[in-house]
């Protein structure tokens, strides 16, 4: 049952699939402090707002100007938090477009690194007796038949 596991274990599919989320795993935290640490701000001054989440609706109850949305829910406001929904939508664009370019300059250096070499052009062939011709020949040289022009 070891051995089972152990040649499970090390099939390349399993290590690469291992060293795939382990390298994921990273990025995320990466993306995700480029996100929180350096967009998230600048937006915050667009809304003059140290922070999205902060940002409510009061619906009803005491005047909340001025309080963070939990303070204004203690104080008994029924507020609507739109903030951290803003937060999240803005926060989940942000990095579908970094990891958009990030596959795009991946895929451009695959792109580089393993060009395909194209198809030859197919054969002309003689209708009558089936050979590979020339492309500019008015006769087969093998039946001696007159080509249709193309």
């Amino acid at each position: 049952m070891l051995k089972e596991f152990k040649k499970f274990a090390l099939k390349g599919n399993v290590l690469d699939m291992a060293i795939g989320v382990i390298i994921g795993g990273a990025f995320g935290k990466i993306v995700s402090s480029l996100v929180d640490d350096i967009f998230m701000p600048l937006i915050g001054l667009l809304f003059k707002t140290d922070s999205l989440t902060n940002k409510y609706i009061v619906l009803n109850g005491v005047d909340a100007a001025g309080m963070t949305a939990e303070q204004a829910t203690e104080a008994g406001a029924n507020i609507l938090r739109y903030g951290n929904l803003l937060s999240v939508i803005i926060n989940f664009l942000m990095i579908a477009v970094i990891l958009f370019f990030v596959v795009k300059g991946i895929n451009k250096l695959k792109d580089l690194t393993s060009k395909e070499e194209e198809a030859p052009a197919p054969k002309r062939v003689c209708p009558f007796c089936k050979s590979e011709i020339a492309d500019d020949a008015t006769r087969c040289p093998h039946c001696t038949s007159e080509l249709p022009v193309e």
